[in-house]
Parts: C-alpha cells; sequence; structure tokens
C-alpha cells in the first residue's frame, strides 16, 4: 500500500495526462486532484474538467493565469532582455515556474501529499517543475510516472487507454500528432516527427500562429508602444493589460509572419534537440523593449545587463527561477528598469520588425546639443578626445615597444 494519500496533478486532459491520471489511481490507490492551468494556450478547457469528472474527480481545478503570467513571469524576463543561446526567448521554460507555484499551492489546500507532471525523463519540464516543488515546498513528494512505468511508446500508451476505456483520439490511433507542442500566451513551440531530423525543413502547414512572410501583407504597419518602468503600459495610445498587451502583439506579429524560429538547442539533461517556435508577440516586444533603453539606460549600465543576461537566460532555461542567485538577479534588473520610460514606434513588414523612433520625455539620456554633427557651440571639445585615446592607447603602445625591442635582439 502507497504511504501517498493524495496527489495534485498537472492535467491537461490529453492523452498522456488522462494515461497519468488513471495510472496514478491504479498504481498508487490514491486521490487525485486535478489541475489545469490557463496560460493562454488556448482551446477549450472545459473539457479538462469534464474529463476529470468521468475519472471521479472530487476536487478540480481550472485556473485562469494568464495575467499572472504575463504580469509575474514574462514582463520581468523581458526586462532582462532574456534569450537563450542567442535565439530562444524561452516561452515553454517561462511558464513551468508559475504552473509548479500554483500546483503546490493547491496541494496545500488540499492538504495533499504529492504532485505530479507529465514530463518525460528525456526533457528539459522535469526539471524545470520538480525545482520549482522543491524550493517552494522541500518536503513534497513527487511523482513522475515517465519515469516509472513501463509505457515507453505511443502504441503502449494508446493500449493503456483502450484498456481502460480513456478516450483515444484518431490522431493517436493513426500514430501520434504529428508534432510535441506547447503552448501558452509567450508562444507556441513544436518537435518531433519530421523536425527529429535538423536537415529537413518543417512543412509550412506546420506554423499555427504566424503567416510565412512571403504570404504576409505587402505594405508595412506602424505601431506605438509606451513603456513605464519596463513594461508595456499601451498600444497605439490604448491602456492593456499585460495579457491583452501580447494577446495583440501575438496577433499583429502572426499577420506580420514575425517570430518564427528553427533551433538546435542544448537542452539541460545532455543531449541536442530541435525544436520551432512562434513567438510574434515576443518578438516584438523585445525589440521594443531594447529601443527604449537604448536612451533611457546609462551605458554602462546597459553593457552590465547585457553580460549578465546570458547567465539569467540560462537560469530560467534550466528552472532556476526560485533561486536565490535569480531573485537577487532579478532586483537588480528591476532597479535598472526604474528609468526606462517612454514610447517606441516600430514597422511590421514580412517578417521584420523595424524600430523606426523612440523617445522619452522624462528619462532620455540622448542630447542632440552634444551628438550633433552641426556646430554644437562648445558643448563637446573635439580636443579632449586625443588625451583620451593617447592614455588607453598607453598600455599597446608599451606592448609594441616591447615586442619590436624583443625582435631586434633575436636578429
Amino acid at each position: 500500500m502507497s504511504d501517498i494519500k493524495k496527489v495534485v496533478l498537472a492535467y491537461s486532459g490529453g492523452l498522456d495526462t488522462s494515461v497519468i491520471l488513471q495510472w496514478l489511481q491504479d498504481t498508487y490507490q490514491c486521490e487525485v486532484v486535478t489541475f489545469t492551468a490557463d496560460v493562454g494556450q488556448g482551446g477549450e478547457l472545459e473539457s479538462a474538467r469534464i474529463k476529470a469528472e468521468k475519472f471521479g474527480i472530487k476536487q478540480i481545478y481550472i485556473d485562469d493565469l494568464r495575467e499572472e503570467f504575463v504580469r509575474d513571469f514574462v514582463f520581468p524576463m523581458f526586462r532582462a532582455n532574456a534569450i537563450y543561446e542567442g535565439e530562444y526567448l524561452l516561452g515553454t521554460s517561462i511558464a513551468r515556474p508559475l504552473i509548479a507555484k500554483r500546483q503546490i499551492e493547491i496541494a496545500r489546500e488540499t492538504g495533499a501529499d504529492a504532485v505530479s507532471h507529465g514530463a518525460t525523463g528525456k526533457g528539459n519540464d522535469q526539471v524545470r517543475f520538480e525545482l520549482g516543488y522543491y524550493a517552494l515546498e522541500p518536503g513534497i513528494k513527487v511523482i513522475a510516472p515517465w519515469r516509472e512505468w513501463d509505457l515507453t511508446s505511443r502504441e503502449k500508451l494508446v493500449a493503456y487507454a483502450e484498456t481502460h476505456g480513456i478516450s483515444v483520439d484518431m490522431k493517436h490511433k493513426s500514430g501520434g500528432s504529428p508534432y510535441s507542442m506547447d503552448a501558452n500566451l509567450l508562444h507556441i513551440s513544436y518537435e518531433g516527427k519530421i523536425l527529429e531530423d535538423p536537415a529537413h525543413e518543417p512543412d509550412e502547414d506546420m506554423w499555427l500562429w504566424t503567416v510565412s512572410p512571403e504570404a504576409a501583407p505587402d505594405k508595412p504597419e506602424y505601431l506605438d508602444l509606451e513603456f513605464i518602468q519596463g513594461d508595456v503600459v499601451s498600444l497605439n495610445g490604448k491602456p492593456l493589460s499585460p495579457a491583452q498587451v501580447l494577446t495583440e502583439l501575438n496577433r499583429l506579429g502572426g499577420k506580420h509572419g514575425i517570430g518564427r524560429l528553427d533551433l538546435v538547442e542544448n537542452r539541460y539533461v545532455g543531449m541536442k534537440s530541435r525544436g520551432c517556435y512562434e513567438t510574434p508577440g515576443g518578438t516584438i516586444l523585445l525589440k521594443a523593449h531594447r529601443a527604449i533603453e537604448s536612451i533611457t539606460l546609462d551605458r554602462e549600465v546597459a553593457h552590465l545587463k547585457d553580460d549578465l543576461m546570458p547567465r539569467y537566460a540560462s537560469m530560467i532555461y534550466t528552472g532556476y527561477w526560485w533561486s536565490p542567485e535569480r531573485l537577487v538577479l532579478q532586483k537588480l534588473i528591476d532597479d535598472t528598469q526604474h528609468v526606462v520610460n517612454g514610447w517606441v514606434r516600430l514597422k511590421l513588414y514580412k517578417g521584420n520588425v523595424i524600430v523606426v523612433g523612440r523617445d522619452s520625455k522624462t528619462n532620455s539620456l540622448f542630447d542632440a546639443n552634444i551628438s550633433t554633427f552641426e556646430d554644437d557651440g562648445g558643448a563637446y571639445q573635439q580636443s579632449d578626445a586625443a588625451g583620451f585615446i593617447r592614455l588607453n592607447a598607453l598600455r599597446l603602445r608599451i606592448a609594441a615597444r616591447l615586442r619590436a625591442s624583443s625582435a631586434k635582439r633575436g636578429k
């Protein structure tokens, strides 16, 4: 008899987590609480409730976390301009700490002694979920079925489902859906099937959020974003909530073929993995945020942020959102954003996000009187540059003389 009495399952209502729900009941003889997080993935979430009820589940949570997701996770990450391995905007990674947080809250509310997820033993998500669980509730028990059961193939999963009367879509019976996909308000990802050959170009009909750049409108579209302390607060003069901002940027970006990415990345567990991503709103947001920072941040502060960004991005990718080092770094990043206020004008055109204007009435460090090519009235003494250059060249001159002296002695 298992010592686990009640477990909170991160439940999507799909084939995998439906099998897990039945498997938990069979294997651990425990009560299961289902938790479905709405982070903007779309689809009819109430179907998860209906399926859970068919399993006899009495405690069913379906939580709308969209605003919290963008406000407390996506926006703080974009204040850092975070990109993993130079390209990936961390769409899947940033949703996991929120789901883990709410799962632990539900475990406390319901008196559950364990939590469970549907991540496989090959991926990053198992790490992200479980580091989150343990950081927030160190004594929690974790059940990861993919690391325990013998259902090691799609065929075995379908067979188990049919044996237990679990509804199986025809696409699963015929070999599974074309791709393994994950979606939220920030992005949608695609893995598996033909993408497992890095040399194979993705099929055009794979992409769900964006048109191809070739099919995008022939006329560019302009938009204005207003920032307050590093976060977008309005679009084209209309105040919007964080989730509303990202939703509208996704629509505009998708319309203009913006935000597609085909990437071979290094997973935390050690393997390389090929994935494709659509992040239309995030691509626009990153470009705009860097533009407003360009006129409001001190040079060395901006360069320090750029130096720290890869480490910050790696913390998110590898699941250390709740770690002390990420929390400390976030305080530094957020402190830099007090001056990041103003607006940015962008042009969207056939897969491109082009900055065409930016200004800050209160915090701009751009001084046209100094940088002008015209007469500056003595605001900048060009002759000062000679001493500046000679001092900075001093070590180079010393080294060059030493090399020349050594060469002469060697003759």
